[in-house]
């Protein structure tokens, strides 16, 4: 099954997370598909924590990827950026 779920990035307790497309049998940090956007959750004020590609989420939807609990999460917390 293709999920949209978030790979992991960034250094030592200072975490990134980019929200990807990928194949549920690939690792989490593994291979993915397609990069829709990211997640910081360590931003300042002046920094965007997160961002999304709207239309591409949508398309992933709409043919049957399944988002993981977080990006939905993240997606319904964030209204201005899905």
């Amino acid at each position: 099954m293709v999920t949209i779920r978030l790979s992991r990035g960034g250094a030592k307790k200072r975490p990134f997370y980019h929200i990807i497309v990928a194949d549920g049998r690939n690792k989490r940090d593994g291979r993915h598909i397609e990069r829709l956007g990211y997640f910081n959750p360590l931003a300042t004020p002046n920094e965007i924590a997160f961002n999304i590609d709207n239309e591409r989420y949508a398309y992933w939807l709409s043919v049957g990827a399944q988002p993981s609990d977080r990006v939905t999460q993240l997606v319904k917390s964030h209204p201005a950026a899905a």
